[in-house]
C-alpha cells in the first residue's frame, strides 16, 4: 500500500512537466532578451537560412521541402506587408480608415505579422526545414528548376498584387527612423525671412 497516495507513473510525470515547463521558460526568457535586437536577430537568421542552403546544395535534394519553406516565407511576407485591418473591408463597413491626405489624422501603420512574430516565424520554419533534411522521407526527387520557375512565378504574382494594393490605398509599410513633425518650425523659418530688417 503506497502511503503517500501517489505512484512512480506519477512522479514521473511530474519530472517531465517540470523539466518542460523551466525549459520553456528558459526559451520565452531568451525571446524577450532577443526583442529589441532587431539587427541581431535578422542577422542570426541570415546565418540559419544560409546553413540551410548549404545543406541542401550538399545533399543535393530536399527540393520539395525548399519549395514547401519558400511557399510559407510568401505566405509571412504577405502578411508582414499588409495592414492588420484590410482597407477593402473598412470600406465596405465604412469602419476607419488608413489616412490618405495629409489633413487625415494621423494612424501609424499595424501590421498583420508584427516584426518579431514574422522574424521568429521565419526562424522556426528554417529550423524545422533543417531537421526534416535528416530523414530520407522527406527527399522526393524532383525537378528542382521547375520549382524554382513556379516560386518565382508566384512570388512575383503575388508581389505586384500586394502592391497594386498598396498604390491603391496609399500605404507604406515601412518607416525609418523616428518620425518628426515639424511643421510649426519650418512656418516660423519661413516668416523670419519674409521680415525686411531696418538699418
Amino acid at each position: 500500500m503506497n502511503v503517500g497516495g501517489g505512484t512512480a507513473g506519477d512522479d514521473g510525470a511530474s519530472a517531465v512537466s517540470q523539466w518542460s515547463f523551466t525549459i520553456w521558460r528558459q526559451y520565452q526568457y531568451m525571446l524577450d532578451k532577443s526583442t529589441p535586437l532587431v539587427l541581431r536577430r535578422w542577422i542570426f537568421l541570415s546565418i540559419v537560412a544560409l546553413i540551410y542552403a548549404v545543406r541542401v546544395y550538399l545533399v543535393e535534394g530536399f527540393y520539395i521541402v525548399t519549395y514547401a519553406l519558400g511557399i510559407y516565407v510568401i505566405q509571412l511576407l504577405i502578411a508582414f506587408l499588409s495592414p492588420q485591418v484590410d482597407p477593402e473591408i473598412q470600406e465596405l463597413t465604412d469602419g476607419p480608415t488608413l489616412p490618405t491626405r495629409g489633413s487625415d489624422e494621423f494612424r501609424p501603420f499595424v501590421r498583420r505579422l508584427p516584426e518579431f512574430k514574422f522574424w521568429h516565424s521565419l526562424t522556426k520554419a528554417f529550423f524545422f526545414a533543417f531537421s526534416l533534411t535528416f530523414f530520407s522521407a522527406f527527399d522526393v526527387p524532383v525537378f528542382w528548376p521547375i520549382l524554382l520557375f513556379y516560386w518565382l512565378v508566384l512570388f512575383i504574382s503575388t508581389m505586384k498584387r500586394q502592391i497594386m494594393h498598396m498604390m491603391k490605398y496609399k500605404y507604406v509599410p515601412f518607416t525609418f527612423g523616428k518620425q518628426r513633425y515639424t511643421g510649426k518650425k519650418a512656418a516660423a523659418s519661413s516668416d523670419d525671412t519674409t521680415t525686411p530688417t531696418r538699418d
